[in-house]
């Protein structure tokens, strides 16, 4: 079955509020594990984890930050208005070129009491920063049928845009843990590898590794990488219609260095730690499929959109390294160093792995895209491994307990 046909009621479960978790654990490694092999669950502790991975893994990470991408604007007049930065406007190449931008910035927003906004108005926010002060102006450029397009100057305007956030900003936890971000959410809603600033959600998965689990990891001889998949808000998007071809997956912008493609080939068995590395690297075998039949294709052509990988090319799929390395070659060939380009692949049942032979995730919402991933790895049993979660007392969603999958 094309997935477009899937209905999304088949992809839900009762989900009790009570195990939904409001706040992480006192340490991040002490969470629940469940594991699943080859139909077998069983259930541990997440610092055990480096004893549970096969030793010719290799786990790939998503270092992307999470930004302080929700603004708090009082209005002259009194009352608050609340933009929440989304992704640059289309006059920027990437996140990361935005990120960087000094002095003023266009940024598609949500926006919180748009109607009490009104035309001309500029909000303004500010404060003291050793001997500095800091301030930034909001004007409303654009209204479009899924977002604002919000025109924001700051002074000081040497100061990238990425830093600004940081002072000025809050942390966007997700919206179903129903409180408002505290102080310690700055720490805990970032991974302890966290380095290119861009996301707006957190690869959740990676929340429980520690420098501790990292060194175990290592010392167990298993590989590590690192490639960057700045997650976007479309990641709490519910899916609406009824068959999923009715659904818009929402697309985020990757950036991967090319001398990790050989790595990635040369590696025997590939788990990514989370749904957003899970994208990437499937994106990028995909890309690579489209290179070596295509060695001429521009860049733009190598985005993946939603429903063609299932439309076009696993028809064309080829074995993980040529497509790897065609996708490297490419790059040489076009002189670029890294690959930054978006994606809106969707991976849910009928998908055909191109490179993960295995997950390391959270528990997913109902009915969501996310869950539609891991039943598109383990199939049925998707069903089995959270009736287990619920059984056993497991904490669900961004700050819940963990699994690792090998089917």
């Amino acid at each position: 079955m094309h997935p477009q046909l899937l209905s999304i009621k088949d992809f839900s479960y009762p989900l009790p509020d009570e195990r939904i978790a409001r706040y992480p654990l006192a340490n991040r490694d002490e969470s629940k594990l469940l594991m699943y092999r080859q139909g077998q669950i069983s259930s541990g502790i997440f610092s055990e984890l480096p004893d549970q991975l096969p030793t010719d893994s290799l786990l790939v990470f998503n270092n992307s930050r999470v930004v302080e991408a929700r603004l708090l604007f009082e209005k002259p007049t009194g009352g608050l208005i609340e933009i929440f930065a989304l992704e640059p406007h289309e006059d920027y190449a990437d996140i990361t070129t935005a990120m960087n931008a000094c002095g003023s910035i266009r940024y598609k927003c949500m926006v919180g009491g748009a109607s009490k906004w009104k035309a001309g108005m500029v909000l303004q926010k500010q404060l003291l920063y050793e001997g500095s002060t800091v301030l930034m102006e909001a004007r409303m450029e654009e209204r479009r049928s899924d977002c604002f397009v919000i025109q924001l100057n700051w002074t000081p305007a040497d100061w990238p845009f990425a830093q600004i956030l940081h002072l000025l900003g809050e942390i966007p936890i997700p919206p179903y843990l129903q409180r408002h971000a505290e102080a310690s959410d700055a720490e805990r809603y970032q991974t302890v590898y966290a380095q290119n600033d861009g996301s707006v959600a957190a690869p959740t998965a990676g929340l429980h590794f520690t420098p501790a689990v990292l060194q175990r990891v290592a010392d167990a001889g298993i590989g590590q990488a690192f490639v960057t998949l700045h997650v976007g808000a479309g990641t709490f998007k519910p899916v609406k219609a009824d068959t999923m071809q009715g659904h818009d997956m929402h697309a985020e912008f990757l950036d991967v260095p090319a001398e990790l493609l050989p790595k990635l080939a040369a590696a025997t068995r590939i788990i990514p730690v989370g749904t957003t590395s899970m994208r990437t690297l499937e994106s990028l075998y995909w890309m690579g499929v489209k290179a070596a039949h295509m060695p001429d294709i521009e860049l733009t052509g190598l985005e993946i959109q939603q429903w063609e990988v299932y439309d076009r090319w696993q028809a064309l799929a080829l074995p993980p390294q040529a497509a790897l390395m065609a996708l490297h070659g490419w790059l040489e060939k076009n002189n670029r160093k890294r690959l930054i380009i978006k994606t809106q692949i969707i991976i849910a049942p009928g998908y055909q792995f191109g490179l993960c032979k295995g997950l390391i995730t959270n528990f997913h919402q109902p009915q969501s895209t996310l869950l539609l991933l891991v039943a598109a790895l383990v199939g049925p049993a998707w069903k089995d491994i959270y009736q287990y979660a619920l059984n056993n007392d497991f904490r669900f969603l961004s700050y819940g307990d963990s699994s690792l999958l090998l089917p």
